[in-house]
């Protein structure tokens, strides 16, 4: 969720309800700065009003990442735009190039990607599984082609395309 606090754009990073005995309700939320990539940590009473920031969606081509930088080309009009590594948080782990996802902006300003629900990466690197040894589930690690390292059943090998959930980061099936 992003917020405007001010002339600021927030993402909230977590978020914490908390009624502390006979006091008001209030949320405890840590947050990172759109713009200038600082983290916050604020509090907010039920008063207080909060305007969600309302972003416009477009899809765009992922074509590479310089390290401080991913960019997007627009596949309508070949605009390309850059979005940077602190704002893309986690999502920056689900992404390979050419891929086509929704970028998100506020008025003409990139300020982040919605991911799909699941994607499907290979595993570049594993351990091998052992053979027979089936008394119980076994996990092991598994990086993936985007650097991202997953539990994966020891079924999965090195080449294997792996299904895996955006929102929490775990194994779903082979593909």
């Amino acid at each position: 969720m992003l917020i405007k606090v001010g002339n600021d754009l927030f993402r909230i990073l977590e978020l914490h309800h908390l009624t502390p005995g006979n006091k008001r309700a209030h949320i405890q939320v840590r947050m990172r700065n759109i713009r200038s990539g600082m983290l916050a940590d604020e509090k907010f009473r039920a008063e207080e009003d909060i305007e969600r920031a309302m972003l416009d969606e477009r899809e765009m081509q992922y074509l590479y990442n310089d390290g401080d930088h991913y960019y997007f080309m627009d596949t309508s009009n070949y605009e390309q735009i850059h979005i940077s590594h602190e704002a893309m948080g986690e999502s920056k782990n689900y992404i390979i190039p050419d891929a086509v996802i929704r970028v998100e902006f506020y008025d003409v300003e990139p300020v982040g990607i919605e991911l799909p629900p699941t994607v499907d990466l290979v595993v570049k690197e594993t351990v091998p599984g052992i053979k027979g040894a089936t008394a119980s589930a076994q996990v092991k690690p598994a990086t993936l082609e985007t650097g991202l390292v997953v539990s994966v059943p020891s079924f999965v090998n090195e080449g294997d395309k792996i299904r895996v959930n955006t929102e929490t980061g775990e194994y779903q099936s082979r593909v």
